[in-house]
């Protein structure tokens, strides 16, 4: 081979005078561009980078994960038919993994957010009793770029589920797979401005890599004390406007994603909304413009 010429042998005419070393220029740096990960590992930070986008730093991801505690929700009675008709407009898709095999094509090719925790449904008392319900192996083998795991805090199950959290962030690091910590509401459980930066900041600081939450007064405190990037649940079903009022304010106050599910699937034209949406997330629409498109988009 040519390259070897004068490695075999004893020929001290230097290195090839054709190559380009670009030695006037100093060396690349990464300005990576998502909060909290200059420290991580490089697939860590590749699984991270499929979920925020590049140019935006934001995410859109459609939660559709409600099966594993209340069964066929509505809307999403039909999780074959609904996910390919939206895999244009959405960032990620936060599932199951039997809704994934059974319900999602694998040229699908948006990142998972794949359900990891599970124990309780909506027949039980209370939800907050969970466990990790899939092996970090599975996880591999379903090639998630994320593990999302629910927690409880302030309720009688609060150590079990911070433990599942710890255990997913660990087995997460190994293997270069970031977790999303779930700030879960059980029925009991308070929904203030000091309980979220509280919460937040705690599954921030046992090491997920993203947070979930919900949207409240002082949320600009919320995001500026969580090391890492929050995204926001959209919550129960509101009218279009308010829907994207609630994208609107959470991004404009420090989120860079939103975590929405029946504010999509279950209006009345769930493409239109996640276009949307995604205006809000990536192209800094106002709550007013993007419903605008919305009231353009959807089907008449």
């Amino acid at each position: 081979m040519a390259d070897m010429d004068g490695i075999k042998t004893n020929n001290h005419e230097g290195i090839d005078p054709s190559k380009n070393f670009h030695t006037d220029t100093a060396p690349g740096k990464t300005n990576y561009h998502i909060k909290g990960m200059d420290n991580m590992s490089w697939g860590m930070k590749d699984r991270m980078s499929r979920i925020f986008n590049p140019k935006s730093g934001n995410a859109l991801i459609l939660a559709v994960d409600h099966g594993y505690i209340s069964g066929a929700t509505k809307g999403l009675e039909r999780l074959d038919i609904l996910l390919p008709e939206l895999q244009e407009d959405i960032d990620v898709v936060m599932a199951t993994r039997g809704a994934i095999r059974t319900c999602l094509p694998p040229m699908f090719n948006k990142p998972i957010a794949l359900r990891c925790s599970a124990g309780s449904t909506v027949l039980s008392e209370d939800v907050t009793s969970e466990t990790i319900g899939v092996d970090i192996e599975d996880v591999i083998r379903m090639n998630a770029s994320a593990m999302a795991v629910q927690t409880f805090l302030g309720t009688e199950d609060e150590k079990e589920t911070i433990t599942n959290l710890c255990r997913t962030i660990d087995l997460g690091v190994k293997y270069g797979i970031p977790t999303l910590g779930v700030v879960a509401v059980g029925k009991q459980m308070a929904r203030s401005p000091q309980f979220f930066s509280l919460a937040t900041r705690v599954l921030a600081e046992l090491g997920a890599q993203i947070v979930k939450t919900y949207y409240c007064e002082d949320f600009e405190k919320v995001t500026s004390g969580c090391p890492v990037p929050i995204v926001v649940a959209g919550g129960k079903q509101l009218p279009p406007k308010e829907a994207l009022t609630l994208a609107y304010r959470a991004i404009s106050e420090g989120a860079r994603g939103v975590d929405m599910g029946r504010n999509i699937f279950q209006a009345e034209d769930p493409k239109a909304m996640a276009k949307a949406v995604a205006k809000v997330i990536h192209e800094s629409y106002t709550d007013n413009e993007a419903y605008e498109f919305y009231l353009d988009t959807k089907v008449k």
